[in-house]
Protein backbone atom coordinates (compact mmCIF):
# COMPACT_ATOMS: atom_id res chain seq x y z
CA UNK A 1 0.00 0.00 0.00
CA UNK A 2 1.37 3.72 -0.83
CA UNK A 3 0.88 6.01 1.95
CA UNK A 4 1.55 9.45 1.74
CA UNK A 5 1.95 11.44 4.87
CA UNK A 6 2.29 15.80 5.07
CA UNK A 7 3.51 16.87 8.59
CA UNK A 8 6.92 15.40 9.54
CA UNK A 9 6.79 15.72 13.26
CA UNK A 10 6.32 13.23 15.89
CA UNK A 11 3.36 11.75 14.85
CA UNK A 12 3.89 11.53 10.84
CA UNK A 13 7.68 10.64 11.38
CA UNK A 14 6.51 7.73 13.64
CA UNK A 15 3.97 6.99 11.33
CA UNK A 16 5.92 6.40 8.49
CA UNK A 17 8.38 4.31 10.68
CA UNK A 18 6.00 1.99 11.50
CA UNK A 19 4.47 1.68 8.01
CA UNK A 20 7.76 0.53 6.81
CA UNK A 21 8.35 -1.50 9.14
CA UNK A 22 5.27 -3.55 7.82
CA UNK A 23 6.20 -3.27 4.25
CA UNK A 24 4.32 -0.44 3.35
CA UNK A 25 5.66 2.37 0.67
CA UNK A 26 5.82 5.43 2.04
CA UNK A 27 6.27 9.10 1.26
CA UNK A 28 6.54 12.13 3.75
CA UNK A 29 6.21 15.66 2.45
CA UNK A 30 7.59 18.50 5.25
CA UNK A 31 9.29 21.84 4.95
CA UNK A 32 10.40 22.90 7.91
CA UNK A 33 13.88 22.76 7.43
CA UNK A 34 15.30 21.78 11.15
CA UNK A 35 11.91 18.90 11.07
CA UNK A 36 13.83 17.81 7.33
CA UNK A 37 16.92 17.68 9.16
CA UNK A 38 15.56 15.39 12.05
CA UNK A 39 13.85 13.29 9.47
CA UNK A 40 17.21 12.52 7.97
CA UNK A 41 18.48 10.82 10.93
CA UNK A 42 14.98 9.01 11.54
CA UNK A 43 14.26 7.62 8.00
CA UNK A 44 15.47 6.68 4.02
CA UNK A 45 16.18 9.75 2.27
CA UNK A 46 13.80 8.50 -0.72
CA UNK A 47 11.04 9.01 1.78
CA UNK A 48 11.78 11.95 2.31
CA UNK A 49 10.31 14.84 0.11
CA UNK A 50 10.82 18.96 1.25
CA UNK A 51 8.61 21.56 -0.11
CA UNK A 52 4.81 23.52 0.62
CA UNK A 53 1.85 20.55 1.05
CA UNK A 54 -0.53 22.94 -0.38
CA UNK A 55 1.33 23.50 -3.61
CA UNK A 56 0.13 20.68 -6.18
CA UNK A 57 3.51 20.27 -7.91
CA UNK A 58 5.39 19.47 -4.36
CA UNK A 59 2.21 16.72 -3.78
CA UNK A 60 2.73 15.58 -7.73
CA UNK A 61 6.64 15.16 -7.31
CA UNK A 62 5.69 13.05 -4.07
CA UNK A 63 3.72 10.88 -6.40
CA UNK A 64 0.34 11.86 -4.85
CA UNK A 65 -1.59 10.44 -8.37
CA UNK A 66 -0.46 6.99 -6.86
CA UNK A 67 -1.14 7.21 -3.37
CA UNK A 68 -3.79 5.08 -2.40
CA UNK A 69 -3.84 6.30 1.45
CA UNK A 70 -3.35 10.21 2.02
CA UNK A 71 -2.49 11.32 6.02
CA UNK A 72 -2.61 15.37 6.74
CA UNK A 73 -0.58 14.85 10.09
CA UNK A 74 0.29 18.60 10.43
CA UNK A 75 0.09 20.68 13.61
CA UNK A 76 -2.19 22.79 12.20
CA UNK A 77 -5.28 22.32 11.54
CA UNK A 78 -6.22 24.63 8.64
CA UNK A 79 -2.99 22.75 6.81
CA UNK A 80 -4.72 19.30 7.31
CA UNK A 81 -7.72 20.46 5.86
CA UNK A 82 -6.52 22.49 3.05
CA UNK A 83 -4.18 18.88 2.12
CA UNK A 84 -7.41 16.63 2.64
CA UNK A 85 -9.26 18.86 0.53
CA UNK A 86 -6.67 18.94 -2.09
CA UNK A 87 -5.84 15.27 -1.72
CA UNK A 88 -9.33 13.97 -2.06
CA UNK A 89 -11.26 16.39 -4.79
CA UNK A 90 -7.88 17.50 -7.12
CA UNK A 91 -6.25 13.88 -6.94
CA UNK A 92 -8.93 11.87 -6.05
CA UNK A 93 -6.90 9.70 -3.57
CA UNK A 94 -9.29 6.55 -2.34
CA UNK A 95 -8.91 7.29 1.38
CA UNK A 96 -7.74 10.12 3.40
CA UNK A 97 -7.48 10.62 6.92
CA UNK A 98 -6.99 14.51 9.03
CA UNK A 99 -5.61 14.82 12.36
CA UNK A 100 -7.57 16.94 14.54
CA UNK A 101 -5.46 19.29 17.18
CA UNK A 102 -8.25 21.53 18.43
CA UNK A 103 -10.74 19.58 19.13
CA UNK A 104 -12.94 22.74 18.82
CA UNK A 105 -12.71 22.64 15.07
CA UNK A 106 -13.41 18.63 14.77
CA UNK A 107 -16.60 19.84 13.27
CA UNK A 108 -14.90 20.26 10.16
CA UNK A 109 -13.08 17.17 9.57
CA UNK A 110 -15.49 15.47 7.63
CA UNK A 111 -16.32 13.78 4.56
CA UNK A 112 -17.59 17.04 2.56
CA UNK A 113 -13.94 18.73 2.94
CA UNK A 114 -12.16 15.63 1.97
CA UNK A 115 -11.70 14.01 5.49
CA UNK A 116 -12.71 10.01 5.09
CA UNK A 117 -11.33 9.38 8.62
CA UNK A 118 -10.59 12.31 11.66
CA UNK A 119 -8.34 11.62 14.40
CA UNK A 120 -9.03 13.29 17.59
CA UNK A 121 -6.94 12.61 20.28
CA UNK A 122 -9.80 14.12 22.43
CA UNK A 123 -12.20 12.21 21.24
CA UNK A 124 -10.42 9.03 21.25
CA UNK A 125 -9.65 9.51 24.95
CA UNK A 126 -13.21 10.32 25.74
CA UNK A 127 -14.27 6.70 23.54
CA UNK A 128 -12.34 4.66 25.77
CA UNK A 129 -13.09 6.65 28.77
CA UNK A 130 -16.36 5.97 28.33
CA UNK A 131 -15.77 2.04 27.43
CA UNK A 132 -14.58 1.38 30.67
CA UNK A 133 -17.03 2.69 32.32
CA UNK A 134 -19.99 1.29 30.40
CA UNK A 135 -19.70 -2.05 32.51
CA UNK A 136 -23.18 -3.71 32.66
CA UNK A 137 -24.25 -1.70 29.60
CA UNK A 138 -25.47 -3.13 26.70
CA UNK A 139 -23.96 -2.80 23.63
CA UNK A 140 -25.58 -3.64 20.10
CA UNK A 141 -22.50 -4.68 17.87
CA UNK A 142 -24.49 -5.44 14.51
CA UNK A 143 -27.80 -5.75 13.08
CA UNK A 144 -28.94 -8.52 11.92
CA UNK A 145 -32.53 -8.94 9.49
CA UNK A 146 -33.21 -5.71 8.62
CA UNK A 147 -32.74 -4.55 12.47
CA UNK A 148 -35.37 -6.95 13.52
CA UNK A 149 -32.26 -8.42 15.55
CA UNK A 150 -29.03 -7.48 16.68
CA UNK A 151 -25.73 -9.07 18.37
CA UNK A 152 -25.13 -7.86 21.24
CA UNK A 153 -22.41 -7.32 23.55
CA UNK A 154 -23.25 -7.32 27.35
CA UNK A 155 -20.48 -6.99 30.63
CA UNK A 156 -21.44 -8.48 33.76
CA UNK A 157 -20.97 -6.19 36.34
CA UNK A 158 -20.63 -6.83 40.28
CA UNK A 159 -23.70 -7.94 42.01
CA UNK A 160 -25.82 -8.53 38.67
CA UNK A 161 -28.76 -11.08 39.22
CA UNK A 162 -27.69 -13.15 36.40
CA UNK A 163 -24.34 -14.21 39.04
CA UNK A 164 -24.05 -17.97 40.55
CA UNK A 165 -27.30 -19.18 38.51
CA UNK A 166 -26.78 -21.44 35.79
CA UNK A 167 -27.70 -21.02 31.97
CA UNK A 168 -30.86 -22.96 32.22
CA UNK A 169 -32.26 -21.73 35.72
CA UNK A 170 -32.24 -17.85 33.87
CA UNK A 171 -35.57 -16.25 32.79
CA UNK A 172 -34.63 -15.35 29.67
CA UNK A 173 -37.07 -13.87 26.85
CA UNK A 174 -38.13 -15.19 23.63
CA UNK A 175 -35.71 -14.61 20.92
CA UNK A 176 -32.58 -14.45 23.26
CA UNK A 177 -30.11 -16.82 22.56
CA UNK A 178 -26.52 -16.55 24.57
CA UNK A 179 -23.82 -16.90 21.85
CA UNK A 180 -20.66 -17.20 23.60
CA UNK A 181 -19.00 -15.77 26.69
CA UNK A 182 -15.87 -14.21 26.58
CA UNK A 183 -13.80 -14.79 29.62
CA UNK A 184 -10.39 -13.86 30.76
CA UNK A 185 -10.03 -13.14 26.55
CA UNK A 186 -10.79 -16.67 25.89
CA UNK A 187 -14.03 -18.03 24.67
CA UNK A 188 -16.46 -20.25 26.47
CA UNK A 189 -19.24 -22.21 24.64
CA UNK A 190 -22.28 -21.51 26.57
CA UNK A 191 -23.60 -25.01 28.29
CA UNK A 192 -27.04 -25.17 30.58
CA UNK A 193 -24.78 -25.61 33.40
CA UNK A 194 -22.36 -21.96 32.77
CA UNK A 195 -22.65 -19.90 35.46
CA UNK A 196 -21.75 -16.27 34.94
CA UNK A 197 -18.75 -14.72 36.52
CA UNK A 198 -17.85 -11.07 37.33
CA UNK A 199 -16.59 -8.90 34.25
CA UNK A 200 -17.65 -11.44 31.53
CA UNK A 201 -18.39 -10.39 28.05
CA UNK A 202 -21.76 -12.37 26.56
CA UNK A 203 -22.66 -12.06 23.23
CA UNK A 204 -26.06 -12.67 22.87
CA UNK A 205 -28.37 -12.42 19.52
CA UNK A 206 -32.09 -10.57 20.50
CA UNK A 207 -34.72 -9.02 19.06
CA UNK A 208 -35.78 -5.48 20.45
CA UNK A 209 -37.71 -6.47 22.99
CA UNK A 210 -35.59 -9.31 24.50
CA UNK A 211 -32.73 -6.93 24.52
CA UNK A 212 -34.49 -4.67 27.33
CA UNK A 213 -35.49 -8.03 29.27
CA UNK A 214 -31.85 -9.30 28.70
CA UNK A 215 -30.15 -6.16 29.92
CA UNK A 216 -32.55 -6.02 33.04
CA UNK A 217 -30.63 -9.01 34.07
CA UNK A 218 -27.58 -7.78 34.00
CA UNK A 219 -28.18 -4.54 35.91
CA UNK A 220 -25.73 -4.09 38.79
CA UNK A 221 -26.77 -5.58 42.49
CA UNK A 222 -27.63 -2.85 45.16
CA UNK A 223 -26.53 -3.42 48.25
CA UNK A 224 -28.90 -4.49 51.19
CA UNK A 225 -29.49 -1.48 54.08
CA UNK A 226 -32.00 -3.96 55.94
CA UNK A 227 -29.80 -4.22 59.60
CA UNK A 228 -29.94 -8.19 60.49
CA UNK A 229 -32.92 -9.88 62.48
CA UNK A 230 -31.43 -10.84 66.22
CA UNK A 231 -31.81 -14.59 66.77
CA UNK A 232 -34.18 -15.40 69.62
CA UNK A 233 -31.16 -15.77 72.39
CA UNK A 234 -29.69 -12.67 71.09
CA UNK A 235 -33.47 -10.99 71.87
CA UNK A 236 -32.95 -12.86 75.48
CA UNK A 237 -29.76 -10.72 76.26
Amino acid sequence: MFVMIVGGGRAGSHLATLLLELGHKVRLIEDRPQVVEQLHRELPTEVIHVGNPLDTRVLELAGIDQAQVLVAATDDDGINLSVAFLGKFEFEVPRVIGRVNNPRYAWLFRPEIGVDVSLDQTDILARLIEEQMSLGDMMPLIKLRRGKYSLVEQKVPPGAAVLGTMLKDLDLPDHCVIAAIIRNGQVVVPRGVTTFEVMDEVLAVVDREAADHLAALFEPGEPSNEEPTPSSEESML
